[in-house]
């Protein structure tokens, strides 16, 4: 069971580069919300539904995550700062990860369709926050979801899922093949050092290629004003009437 926690406290770890050590990732609400289901559920399958509803409802005074005690998620789950809601008949995965303000909702209870009711997360997704997961749909595994989304279809596997109401990005899933991406959402990689700070010579090439583009900008500017500039007309004017009937008398 030690072995158990040192591992999951390592996966959060890895997916989140704000913590110094494993004793801060136990502070988590997200850790300790998890902690909690994990008793509501096993009274849950053990028919005992009123206890396991007191445990979830302090785990939700404690943390501000709202799991049902119903729902089943699999290993390494974590929810980044919370103010999560996770339905009954929600199934989640392996090594998902949810940011703050998502939920994964149910249909209509008044529809007349019971069962299964929440969506299903495979191994690896990624939910952006405030993303809103809605009905019996299934995410796709290493699918993501990027904030603020909202999902109502099937997500296909490693597709990445943007907007309202959701749609592709069409990002080709070989071209994000990593162990994580952060907030759900692919994006270039800044070149880093060793130490994770932003290469030098990077924003030196940034400075010049700025500068560059500022003295063409100005070359434009120049021939634009050029161009519109007033042409002088070589012809002389033409003489007055009078002085030309004049000068055909003489």
């Amino acid at each position: 069971m030690f072995d158990r926690l040192i591992s999951y406290l390592d996966s959060v770890r890895a997916r989140d580069p704000a913590p110094r050590s494993r004793w801060e990732i136990l502070l988590y609400p997200g850790v300790w919300a998890l902690g909690f289901h994990r008793v509501a559920h096993w009274l849950f399958e053990a028919k005992m539904y009123f206890l396991a509803r007191v445990v979830n409802h302090i785990a939700r005074l404690l943390t501000a995550i709202d799991i049902h005690p119903g729902a089943t998620i699999g290993k390494n789950f974590f929810i980044d700062h919370g103010f999560t809601v996770i339905g009954e008949t929600a199934e989640i995965g392996d090594n998902v990860t949810i940011y703050q303000c998502v939920t994964l909702g149910g249909t209509n209870p008044t529809n007349g369709k019971g069962g299964k009711r929440h969506p299903t997360l495979r191994d690896n997704v990624i939910i952006g926050s405030g993303a809103q997961i809605i009905g019996p749909i299934e995410v796709g595994e290493r699918a993501r979801v990027g904030a603020n989304a909202v999902v109502t279809d099937d997500v296909p596997a490693g597709a990445t899922m943007v907007g309202l109401k959701a749609r592709s990005t069409l990002v080709p899933a070989e071209e994000w093949i990593k162990e994580f991406i952060p907030y759900g959402t692919p994006c270039d990689d800044p070149p880093c050092d060793d130490k994770g700070r932003p290469r030098g010579d990077c924003v030196e090439k940034l400075e010049a290629e700025v500068a560059m583009m500022r003295e063409e900008l100005a070359l434009m500017k120049a021939m634009l004003a050029e161009r519109a500039a007033p042409v002088a007309d070589p012809t002389p004017p033409a003489a007055p009437v009078r002085i030309r009937k004049r000068a055909a008398e003489d």
